[in-house]
């Protein structure tokens, strides 16, 4: 396996189109084509960390947190980032991080958090807009189940929990072969009608591209006709943020002792009780107080997350208990979305956990 196949595997299930415009998710360090030997999994890449992979004679680390967020210009080893780059780079170990795109996919980071905390009936807390569009191919009868396999096995024709969602109506197409085609059917400089299929489906913009390509594979035409226009439909499954049910209400400060030991937080910050049980909860992993009003209309009875500011907390209005559990704490179970995912796709493969805590927060 090279680190473009271990990639691969990643970007499958958490597509890189799905990461914030600010972040830098991807291969950060190394060349795509280096074999893998070992895996290491960790939130974020320091020197410890690094010491450890090469302890454990692993070449490829994959991350949560990206190492490098912005430009660099130079390469002193003045602070952690460059002194790991450095060490990477000289000890020939890639470093991988996917990071708001595993935030934003349908059981990523907020997703498994509430699996933690037993939600059921879980809806992503903030879908993104603008994410879906209609894609329809015309392709010959006999060729449409093919073409459509394809597709779906790129990711196209899911709505909800159905996959291999597509309409199919059948028609006549027309076009002339000119002087320097090879067409599949029909003769040069004649029109030919052929009986054909529209194959529709929903496609999510960021795997567009590769849905496309996977058409392009399959389809017998030299000159493939497809059309794709975009929709007002908002994509249940991919965004920011979880929310769900409880199976039964709990006691507000009870609920607050349980979710500091399910995340191992050493503290919870959070607005005055409001006196009432907790039957709803909201959470996003990560900095996720831009979401405070979602949560609050989704009618949630309290809000977990991490980096809520001073006067985020006035947001809660008495309307919703917000829970500061730490960024680190939040975003912990990343080392276990990867180690699930890769495991299922490579049993027989070292990947292996860190024992580092890179948790730079301490408290007294």
């Amino acid at each position: 396996m090279t680190v473009k196949d271990i990639a691969a595997l990643i970007e499958e299930f958490a597509p890189l189109g799905y990461q914030e415009s600010y972040d830098n998710a991807g291969l950060i360090v190394g060349y795509p084509t280096s074999k893998v030997n070992r895996i290491l999994l960790c939130v974020d890449v320091t020197p410890e960390v690094l010491d450890e992979a090469l302890a454990k004679e692993v070449n490829l680390i994959i991350a949560h947190h990206p190492l490098i967020f912005s430009g660099i210009k130079r390469l002193t080893g003045a602070n952690y980032t460059e002194q790991t780059i450095i060490k990477a780079i000289k000890h020939n170990i890639a470093i991988y991080s996917a990071h708001t795109n595993l935030d934003s996919v349908w059981n990523g980071v907020s997703m498994v958090m509430a699996k933690k905390v037993e939600l059921q009936h879980t809806q992503i807390l903030s879908p993104i807009p603008d994410n879906l569009v209609k894609l329809a191919v015309f392709v010959p009868k006999d060729h449409a189940e093919q073409l459509r396999l394809a597709m779906f096995d790129a990711g196209a024709g899911k709505i909800g929990d159905y996959d291999q969602c597509s309409y199919n109506t059948t028609g006549i197409g027309t076009f002339r072969a000119g002087e320097n085609t090879n067409p599949f059917v029909g003769n040069k400089d004649e029109m030919h009608l052929e009986e054909e299929i529209k194959v529709e489906v929903a496609v999510p913009k960021p795997i567009l591209s590769k849905v496309v390509s996977s058409i392009l594979k399959v389809h017998p035409y030299e000159e493939v006709a497809y059309d794709i226009f975009p929709l007002l439909n908002t994509n249940p499954r991919a965004g920011l943020g979880a929310v769900g049910q409880l199976p039964k209400p709990q006691d507000e400060a009870e609920f607050l002792k349980k979710i500091k030991m399910v995340f191992n937080a050493s503290c919870i910050r959070h607005t005055k009780l409001l006196g009432k049980p907790i039957e709803r909860v909201a959470l996003c992993g990560g900095s996720g107080a831009s979401l405070i009003k979602n949560a609050i209309n989704a009618k949630a009875d309290i809000f977990i997350t991490a980096d809520v500011k001073y006067h985020n907390f006035f947001d809660a209005e008495n309307k919703i208990v917000i829970a500061d559990i730490g960024h680190f704490e939040s975003e912990q179970l990343t080392i276990d979305i990867f180690y699930e995912l890769l495991t299922k796709k490579l049993p027989n493969f070292a990947i292996l956990k860190t024992k580092v805590n890179t948790n730079p927060i301490n408290y007294i």
